[in-house]
């Protein structure tokens, strides 16, 4: 069979970012104005009181300390509580072709290809901002890429299924070369009045590139060794927006419009699912959890992650084991095993292997072990 590697790999940051305390504050505000407002109904027990939320309460139930985002006022501004990323117009660069553009240049330069050696373009992300045309292939000719693209969404497993199918690409002869962006807007279908959840997401995008190991001249490359994928319905994560909301105006703007989820059930159901992949995949690759040098974990929840980890280790992971980058970025869906493998992976020898693994709604989960060359 064909052997596949990553050979490069790319990160745009935004230039604004949100720390915590500048978050709660401008949330504070949101809730006493609402209950000021509503002070009649909530004395009355027809309308719940608003609670305040805090830095330490964020950084405590997620190990998120800050979030980079494409718009801060308005995310910050309490009257709103939402990005302001203007309409372009259709002869316009979209915002995600924009910043997939720029990821997209670093992984290539890193992987030592140009436009003329890829064959493929997947644009795998949790929300697309437009059904058609796709953004991969708008993505693809604004890189100047023949050939072929299309978008493609598991939510926050979307990076590890994009692989994949580039893979599975490779090794069907469909292509020699696939470069898999991940443009996460997050920012946009969050829910920033939502106490539970308002801290939780940061934009990002980040890109891949997986070709034939025949034909990679990278010095920084990551052989494939295998990749499994898993998904099992639920309603835990949800968001409900789409083309058929307005076919029903009293479902506009709803609350179940963006990002919504049962954190408790999601960690309880989750962990155990994503660790036990993981010890069946390294199992079938006849791989030993003692000899994996890292997991690069999605960056969702540091809770989760120190569970999972501990499961599959037999023991508690040490920071090197499990890198955390969701403390800076917190969790930017798709993005962010990606982010943490881009930033973690430097240290690596000829022959240690490594896990790359997702999860989320879905739910979903993509495992991806990789071998230094």
């Amino acid at each position: 069979m064909t052997t596949c590697v990553i050979s490069g790999t790319g990160l745009f940051t935004p230039s604004l970012s949100i720390s915590n305390a500048e978050l709660v504050e401008s949330f504070n505000q949101f809730v006493d104005n609402y209950n000021t407002e509503h002070a009649e109904a909530i004395a009355a027990g027809d309308v719940p009181q608003l609670e305040h939320s805090s830095a330490e309460f964020i950084e405590k139930a997620s190990g998120i300390k800050a979030r980079y985002v494409i718009d801060k006022e308005g995310v910050l501004d309490p009257e709103r509580m939402a990005p302001r990323i203007a309409e372009r117009p259709n002869e316009e660069q979209s915002l995600q072709c924009e910043i997939g553009v720029i990821a997209a240049h670093e992984a290539m330069e890193r992987a030592g290809k140009t436009a003329a050696d890829i064959d493929a373009v997947i644009v795998a992300c949790s929300n697309l901002q437009r059904p058609y045309p796709a953004i991969a292939v708008e993505l693809q000719d604004a890189l100047g890429i023949e050939g072929w693209g299309y978008d493609m969404n598991v939510a926050c497993s979307s990076a590890t299924f994009g692989i994949q199918a580039a893979r599975d690409s490779i090794v069907n002869g469909s292509a020699d070369c696939v470069l898999v962006v991940n443009p996460e807007i997050c920012s946009g279908h969050l829910n920033f009045r939502d106490r539970d959840a308002h801290f939780i997401f940061g934009d990002v995008c980040t890109a891949v590139v997986v070709e034939r190991k025949d034909a990679a001249s990278s010095d920084d490359q990551f052989e494939i060794l295998g990749t499994r994928l898993k998904t099992k319905f639920s309603n835990n994560i949800r968001n409900n927006f789409g083309f058929l909301n307005r076919g029903d105006e009293s479902g506009v703007g709803q609350p179940d419009k963006l990002f919504r989820q049962n954190g408790r059930k999601v960690f309880k159901e989750v962990c155990p699912m994503v660790a036990d992949l993981i010890l069946d995949h390294l199992g079938s690759l006849s791989l030993e959890a003692a000899g994996v040098k890292r997991m690069w974990l999605h960056q969702a929840n540091l809770n989760m992650n120190q569970l999972i980890s501990r499961r599959v280790l037999g023991r508690e992971a040490s920071a090197e084991e499990a890198p955390t980058i969701l403390d800076e970025y917190a969790n930017t869906s798709s993005a962010g095993s990606v982010i943490a493998f881009h930033k973690h992976h430097g240290d690596f020898a000829a022959g240690d292997t490594g896990v790359l693994c997702s999860f989320g709604a879905g739910y979903s989960i993509g495992s991806v072990v990789l071998r230094k060359l």
